[in-house]
């Protein structure tokens, strides 16, 4: 979709979202212009490396496809992460080299074909480099390894060779600044792609929930919307079901001294039920792919008068707001928004009111 102008580009996101909201006549009141990041902006990116024919390739696969696509530069990414490339390529190569030889099945010994998977983060510290499927055997890729993190200044580097993500190297503690609080970052947790996207969904949810002395922020993650709604005058629940992430959270809202109250619980299996969510003047819910039908239906039946509900994939968001709207909800305002650039995945923020 690199070949789409910027109107052409904006013109497809908003038919997206809109195309969303019309297949169940949602009756959106208002539909904003889209929001779109601009080239160089995102943060993190999960990449392939493989040796193929001799060399390694690092790239992404190829839509509905398995072909691995070697990316030496890439328009949409930080220029921290374009920069390390290159030399990961290198190092992958002096990995492989130095990982023992195995027996093959016609008895032959010969250097295992190596494929990984990396996991690029910027961080407050740099780059947070994760590689899983790896192991350095050896002294000789040890220190290659090493000698890498410090020559580029990573962040951290992590390696998980099938049991869980070891730290290879972390100077000092990676953290990611989420609103005007320095938040932990663990290994893989998620973050929204662009911060300029991120701004822009954090700027929606303020917006429209100005005023409301409490929130419960359900899909929380590390705390991106619950940090940047809490302070005098709101007092925000935190609910998260990855307890990494749950206790990043958590931390942070504790060195921040912000009213921030944490919940580590599964919303899939264990839902705030219709009671516990009419406690809260609003609700913000940001679900992953699959939406929140569990969550939605306990809120159709609750008395919160407002929801904002952020989503990633415009199909299950319209799923879940055909059952607000069912329930007596009206959608005041909806945002696309996108983040991922010159790709068919779009964002989305909308705004449900429940007049009294």
């Amino acid at each position: 979709m690199q070949q789409l102008d910027e109107e052409s580009l904006s013109g497809f996101v908003e038919a997206r979202v809109a195309n969303a909201s019309s297949s169940q006549e949602l009756g959106a009141q208002h539909l904003a212009p889209p929001h779109l990041s601009p080239p160089g902006a995102r943060r993190r990116a999960s990449l392939r490396a493989e040796s193929l024919g001799g060399r390694v390739v690092i790239g992404f696969r190829e839509a509905r496809s398995h072909r691995l696509v070697e990316l030496e530069e890439c328009p949409v990414l930080v220029p921290e992460l374009v920069a390390l490339l290159a030399p990961l390529r290198k190092l992958l190569i002096t990995m492989g080299k130095a990982a023992p030889a195995k027996k093959g099945a016609r008895g032959k010994f010969a250097q295992p074909r190596m494929a990984a998977d990396i996991e690029m983060t910027l961080t407050e510290q740099g780059v947070d480099l994760g590689v899983r499927g790896l192991t350095a055997e050896g002294l000789a890729a040890t220190e290659a390894m090493l000698a890498f993190a410090q020559h580029h200044k990573l962040a951290r580097l992590t390696m998980d060779g099938g049991y869980g993500y070891e730290t290879v190297w972390e100077p000092e503690p990676v953290t990611v600044r989420l609103g005007e609080v320095s938040v932990p970052l663990p290994p893989g947790a998620f973050l929204q792609a662009t911060a300029d996207g991120e701004a822009a969904l954090v700027a929606a949810a303020r917006e429209w929930l100005d005023g409301a002395a409490t929130v419960a922020d359900l899909f929380a993650g590390l705390g991106t919307f619950a940090f940047a709604l809490a302070g005098p005058g709101t007092k925000v629940l935190a609910a998260e079901a990855a307890r990494d992430a749950h206790l990043a959270c958590k931390a942070a809202a504790e060195r921040a001294q912000l009213p921030v109250f944490c919940d580590h619980r599964d919303l899939f299996r264990n839902p705030l039920q219709p009671d516990e969510l009419s406690r809260f003047a609003a609700v913000l819910l940001d679900p992953p792919r699959a939406g929140a039908r569990e969550q939605v239906d306990c809120l159709a039946l609750s008395s919160v008068a407002r929801v904002v509900y952020i989503s990633c994939n415009p199909s299950s968001w319209s799923r879940d707001a055909a059952r607000l709207i069912e329930a007596g909800f009206r959608l005041a305002d909806l945002r696309p928004v996108g983040q991922f650039r010159w790709s068919t995945h779009v964002e989305l923020a909308s705004y449900f009111v429940r007049d009294a």
